[in-house]
């Protein structure tokens, strides 16, 4: 059925959806000019290609071992500094870190040299950004802890399971790293639809209203469901409510995934597993869980159909680190989208992130 209908929609189809990205685009910035923008930390930028812009949070002089944050290739960084009370770079500023972001910048889909896959943005970009820390480091801070959020965490993962030596430890939240049926919502969907070639001929590169679309028909309670109820229990309570309100601005927020990374994504890993059962081609190099020989931590959400438990805990079992941990985050009250509770969340910023220092501490 589902490549009957996208045989039939087209190029005409292809831009109303471009048209409707452009529109929630809109919608949002109206959120922000009602007062539900970001309110970020301070930072610079440190290092800047097409793509990606490296910036580096607190003071210039500041010293302390560095964390790489990643965020996933979809939607705005800023997510992991929304406002300072909920903002996972304050928490790292806090324990005496130096904070550097990978924030993904939505690249021409007119120029066919910006059509990046999951080499560039795992290997490539990810290593610019290792760099550009160790050079901004010394020498006993040189390796970063890396912490990739969802399909963030996908690229943090496939990079420490590139480069283990050069990591300090590996941070992975609600990322899913396992695709067989019974652990992916997105499967039944997945091969149900066309190749990603054929979509991604059609867009050049996918409009995030597209992945929306398909994220909410595959799990309708996550992406619908949930979000209603907790704007109806956030109402009492002025600091959820606001909370809310900014992480819905920030859902419109999206940009176009590359059509090869679409690609990537969509075959290698959600049709084939390949990175689970350690067939990932990144670069000519075979990837997998026994490459990942850095400190692991994992915080799953045991409540979760979007990510659940089945869809990371295998690879973190699987993977090679010498210290592993799970974290259990069970959610909260004004996140809009309980995926990125562990971002944004009270309890997850009262419990969950203490947790993660005291797991580096103990090392």
């Amino acid at each position: 059925m589902y490549a009957t209908n996208w045989n039939s929609m087209g190029t005409l189809g292809a831009m109303a959806l471009k048209q409707m990205d452009r529109s929630r685009q809109a919608r949002g910035q109206m959120l922000e000019r009602a007062g539900y923008g970001p309110r970020p930390t301070p930072s610079t930028i440190l290092h800047a290609e097409p793509g990606l812009n490296l910036r580096r949070f607190g003071p210039q002089l500041a010293e302390g071992p560095p964390v790489l944050l990643v965020p996933a290739p979809i939607k705005r960084a800023y997510i992991w500094d929304l406002a300072p009370e909920v903002s996972v770079v304050q928490r790292w500023l806090e324990r005496g870190y130096r904070v550097y972001l990978a924030e993904w910048v939505p690249l021409d889909d007119s120029d066919e040299k910006h059509d990046f896959g999951l080499a560039d943005y795992a290997d490539r970009l990810l290593g610019a950004c290792r760099q550009a820390i160790a050079a901004d480091a010394d020498e006993a801070h040189a390796r970063p802890v890396i912490a990739g959020h969802s399909l963030g965490g996908i690229l943090a993962a496939i990079h420490s399971c590139l480069y283990p030596e050069q990591l300090r430890a590996t941070i992975l939240l609600e990322s899913p790293l396992h695709f067989e049926p019974g652990s992916c919502c997105f499967n039944r969907l997945v091969r149900a639809a066309p190749d990603a070639r054929d979509i991604a001929a059609t867009f050049g590169h996918v409009p995030g209203v597209f992945l929306n679309t398909m994220s909410a028909m595959a799990e309708p309670q996550a992406f619908q469901w949930e979000r209603w109820t907790d704007r109806w229990l956030s109402l009492g309570d002025p600091q959820a409510l606001a909370t809310h309100m900014q992480v819905e601005r920030w859902t419109h927020d999206e940009f176009a995934l590359p059509g090869r990374l679409f690609i990537d994504l969509v075959e290698s890993l959600y049709r084939r597993d390949e990175l689970m059962q350690g067939q990932l081609d990144i670069g000519g190099r075979r990837v997998g869980p026994a490459g990942l020989r850095t400190p692991l931590l994992s915080v799953i959400d045991p409540r979760s159909k979007l990510i659940p438990p089945a869809a990371v805990l295998p690879f973190h079992e699987a993977a090679a680190s010498p210290r592993k941990q799970v974290l259990h985050y069970e959610g909260d009250v004004g996140v809009n989208l309980q995926h990125v509770g562990v971002l944004v969340g009270r309890t997850a910023h009262a419990r969950i992130w203490p947790a993660v220092f005291d797991w580096l501490d103990t090392w």
